[in-house]
């Protein structure tokens, strides 16, 4: 088992001991989801992947006609299982929201990110099938497109078509994941799961890429640690990429024409008239519109973690909310914690720390900055998008304020950690209409100063010129 995982799963191990005499349930973390799997995997020895995942969605009843039409029948005989096995399956797999909010069906993965099982498991059936290396039959569909069409479909144009996120009761033992915002038909950890399907679906389409075990392939995606560089010395397949390897895999007019296949096929499955021209153009044309959405929220912005998932103590008092948009983007680095952080634990615990020393010993309201980069593959929420930071004293209404984790006096952080920054989220406030699109990258005097830790990051910020005039702030 990966280093990573490994140390995840002794935390477990001593805490199922305890919930084996208390009567407990398990966890709903990839790391316990990864061990069913072996388990299953144990009680049919020498099953190929494909086969296990038929009976996962066999145990899970993830067998309507859609599914079959690609996958074929799932129902397998899964008698060889334990009873607490199978019933962790049927409620580990199967994706729902509950009427308080509560979404089921999803895990918490170890870094950080909550997926749905559901798009994983199909997406990667639907690899393992493939009889030509790159195209899978209905890999689309069965991840994400039917789910967008659906979602894209909604009639009223205010209605929230994609998300929330959400947060866990528990990053060490988690139970409940309950949603931010009123849930729409397509939820973030939907999206999640939709994209790793199609990532690790087309992986496997390949016939020297196919597993050994569906849990190594699982192991490897979800579990690899990282080393002190981050995700620069990373391998390619591994979940933080999840939206880097999808924006390189899926051109936003492929999903548009697969959900448009979705919905006939529904029709025709449910053996209903085929779908008459003018509705089928009525689709494409709110499937269209719905991808400018998706595309912004899933593949141009960065992946930011929530305040609630990095354990944030509520704001002191009431928040200032900005105007929109802004002029500037303020980068600092933090100095201490002067070690970057490459763990989802590590960069939360970093967050804390941060958020405790400007509260209690500066004073202020919250955590100063609007958002800090990991090299973990991550942004953390600080203040946000709509709340004035403490950032840069007399122009923390005129910019968001972004910092790096990590002191930077002679060296730089990732690259990784940089472009999430210079490209992702500059791009992500620019097209959200929170930043002008003329807007001005500032290194603050933390950065700035050659008797202050930081002048190699501002050289480096000095180069950013397509975002216009660099200057000392």
């Amino acid at each position: 088992m990966d280093k990573g995982c490994w140390r995840v799963a002794l935390t477990l191990a001593l805490v199922l001991l305890v919930s084996a005499y208390t009567g407990a349930s398990l966890s709903w973390s990839m790391v316990d989801f990864i061990e069913a799997v072996k388990r299953v995997e144990d009680a049919y020895p020498g099953s190929e992947p494909v086969a296990v995942l038929k009976r996962l969605r066999g145990a899970a009843d993830l067998n309507d006609a859609f599914i079959r039409h690609f996958l074929g029948n799932a129902k397998v005989r899964v008698t060889k299982l334990e009873a607490n096995l199978t019933d962790y399956i049927i409620n580990a797999v199967p994706h729902g929201v509950t009427e308080n909010g509560q979404e089921e069906g999803v895990v918490l993965t170890p870094d950080g990110t909550t997926v749905a099982l559901r798009p994983v498991l199909l997406g990667i059936e639907a690899g393992l099938l493939s009889k030509t290396a790159g195209r899978a039959r209905g890999l689309y569909q069965l991840t994400l497109a039917k789910d967008l069409s659906h979602s894209f479909r909604q009639c009223s144009p205010l209605s929230r078509r994609l998300g929330p996120d959400g947060c866990w009761d528990s990053v060490a033992f988690p139970q409940f994941f309950t949603l931010s915002d009123r849930p729409s038909l397509l939820t973030t950890a939907q999206v999640n799961g939709g994209m790793d399907g199609v990532v690790l679906g087309m992986e496997v389409s390949h016939e020297s890429r196919r597993p050994v075990k569906l849990s190594s392939l699982l192991t490897e995606y979800y579990c690899h640690q990282l080393e002190s560089n981050g995700l620069d010395a990373a391998p390619r397949l591994v979940s933080r990429r999840r939206r880097e390897n999808f924006r390189g895999l899926v051109a936003p007019p492929v999903l548009v024409r697969q959900g448009v296949k979705s919905a006939e096929l529904e029709r025709k499955l449910k053996g209903q008239s085929e779908m008459a021209a003018k509705e089928k153009r009525r689709l494409g044309t709110a499937m269209r519109e719905g991808m400018k959405e998706f595309v912004h929220k899933y593949m141009d912005c960065p992946p930011i973690i929530p305040r609630c998932m990095w354990g944030a103590e509520p704001y002191r008092g009431t928040p200032t909310n900005l105007t929109l948009p802004l002029s500037f983007m303020y980068i600092h680095h933090t100095h201490t914690p002067g070690q970057p952080c490459v763990t989802f634990h590590q960069c939360s615990a970093d967050m804390r720390s941060m958020q405790r020393f400007h509260q209690d010993d500066r004073g202020w309201d919250d955590i100063g900055y609007s958002f800090v980069a990991g090299s973990d593959g991550y942004i953390y929420e600080g203040r946000g998008w709509h709340w004035r930071g403490a950032h840069t004293l007399g122009h923390n209404s005129k910019g968001f304020g972004v910092s790096f984790i990590g002191s930077y006096i002679t060296s730089l952080p990732s690259q990784h950690a940089m472009g999430l920054v210079r490209d992702q989220l500059a791009s992500c406030a620019v097209d959200g209409g929170r930043l002008d699109a003329t807007f001005t990258v500032q290194g603050h005097r933390q950065v700035v100063n050659t008797s202050c830790p930081g002048e190699a990051l501002y050289k480096e910020i000095k180069s950013w010129e397509r975002f216009g005039e660099v200057q000392k702030s």
